[in-house]
């Protein structure tokens, strides 16, 4: 039986998968309202820094632009400036504007559109960080070290201009040619010892195949969509760990005690992997021939495997099982038991997409305070319990919305190729209570698989099922 390697597309509807999530499709309009006429609460008592050169780094397209970064050498280590919209100072905290993003919790992004938090006349139009605008912010300042590591940070309201609008693909292009714009060209460096510190401190980076769902660029009466493994560059990874270090920098701020001041906070949380899903890991890599010496932490052990191998894709398939329990922690005079976040290996606060993400706008406002040594807005404190239920009740939706979108194109892609033989990848083995799953590169397909694959190992399988209104796809080993 001969293999198919050719990628296909199809036309997917993702109405339904908008219907079944209750997904609003218009923003209500007294809300839309408050956003167009939405005015800084802060005019003329900001700092004007329009004099730093910031830059915006964001994927292809992108218009709702939350952070603005400026990254220059010192003497003696790193100056990092990182703008970030201001949101608090433009939405009302008792309007229609502020009930519906608390709902929302943040912006779902489907392959034919996005369900936004904010109206897009405020997050891709007055509040985003568009070049060239004078904008409200939230400015960020974090002295480094040589090592990257932080030595001073505060947070305090600006006005700044960006002067450029970069994207992943051109700042890495831009970076293998040695001509990095000015504002970044320390960002690999930085970028570089800011990954070194997050293994250093056990944090613990997965890289598997992204699916993302994507046009396939031909003309068609009804526009077709094809699978794609997301591109992700050393800018992505670079400009990620700004965002991280600023978190972590903002949970510090949260944690440090302030004499009579009790901690006020909204940390981003996730325990640590019990022993046992270690040694497992430690068990699959020996089967594997991987060598983990003792004592290395995992994360360090993955980011020395070569992603492209069977064996990275077992161990970092299986690694996932060490990233659970992920949740918003709310301080509030007391400090909860777990205050970490074991995938960064620090504390961490999300205070970097107020435009997308609800919990920004709270953690942003307990930073402001504290740095400026003024109470936490009693509307901050007050709805902080609420505003982490719903980021729990989003990120859930959020997740299986992804996973639905792409399960949706997967079985409408090869539904008309049911019977067809593919290479693939075990990832993980079956046993008598699951399928193994199996990742086919062409079109990159994460699946479960009948028979018993040997995990690991690069096998030919058989599509026996694609059924796109259970969204359901699977495979059968032996191909034959």
């Amino acid at each position: 039986m001969e293999l198919h390697p050719r990628i296909v597309s199809a036309p997917v509807d993702f109405g339904v998968v908008r219907s079944e999530f209750g997904l609003a499709s218009e923003y209500p309009s007294e809300a839309v309202s408050e956003a167009r006429d939405a005015a800084d609460a802060f005019a003329g008592v900001r700092a004007d820094r329009t004099d730093i050169p910031f830059v915006t780094i964001d994927p292809p397209g992108a218009m709702d632009l939350d952070q603005a970064l400026h990254l220059e050498r010192t003497p003696t280590g790193f100056l990092l400036h990182y703008a970030i919209a201001d949101v608090g100072a433009v939405v009302a905290p008792d309007g229609a504007l502020a009930r519906e993003s608390l709902a929302r919790g943040q912006s779902f992004y489907l392959p034919d559109g996005t369900v936004p938090l904010h109206p897009p006349v405020l997050s891709e139009g007055s509040a985003s960080l568009l070049p060239g605008a004078v904008r409200p912010a939230a400015l960020w300042t974090i002295d480094c070290d040589d090592k990257a590591e932080p030595q001073r940070f505060s947070v305090r309201r600006a006005l700044v201009r960006s002067r450029a609008r970069l994207d992943y693909p051109g700042v890495q292009a831009d970076a293998d040619a040695g001509r990095l714009h000015p504002s970044i060209a320390a960002l690999p460096e930085f970028g570089r010892l800011r990954i070194e510190a997050g293994l250093a401190r056990g944090a613990i980076e997965l890289r598997l195949p992204a699916q993302s769902v994507i046009p396939d660029g031909r003309d068609h009466d009804t526009e077709h969509w094809q699978l794609a493994v997301e591109p992700r560059t050393a800018a992505d990874d670079w400009n990620e760990q700004v965002s991280l270090l600023t978190g972590i920098c903002a949970a510090r701020i949260m944690l440090a005690d302030n004499g009579s001041d009790p901690r006020v906070g909204l940390l981003r949380t996730m325990p640590a992997p019990p022993a046992s899903a270690i040694a497992s890991m430690r068990r699959t890599a020996a089967a594997l021939g991987v060598h983990w010496p003792a004592g290395m932490p995992v994360g360090r052990m993955l980011a020395g495997l070569d992603p492209n191998t069977p064996a990275a894709l077992v161990l970092n398939s299986e690694a996932t099982s060490l990233l659970r329990g992920a949740s918003y922690t709310v301080l509030d005079g007391e400090t909860p038991d777990v205050v970490q976040h074991s995938g960064i290996g620090a504390a961490y606060a999300h205070v970097t997409a107020p435009l997308r993400r609800l919990a920004d706008r709270y953690a942003t406002e307990i930073c402001l305070a504290r740095c400026a040594g003024t109470p936490v807005p009693h509307w901050v404190r007050d709805g902080l319990g609420a505003a982490a239920d719903t980021m729990r009740r989003s990120d859930a939706v959020g997740g299986k919305l992804e996973r639905a979108c792409i399960d949706l194109t997967e079985s409408t892609v090869l539904a008309p190729r049911l019977g067809d033989v593919f290479e693939a990848v075990v990832i993980r083995e079956g046993n008598g209570n699951r399928s193994a799953e199996i990742f086919v590169a062409d079109p990159p397909v994460l699946a479960k698989c009948a028979g018993s694959p040997p995990e690991g190992q690069r096998v030919r399988v058989r599509l026996d099922i694609a059924d796109p209104d259970k969204r359901v796809v699977g495979f059968t080993f032996p191909a034959e």
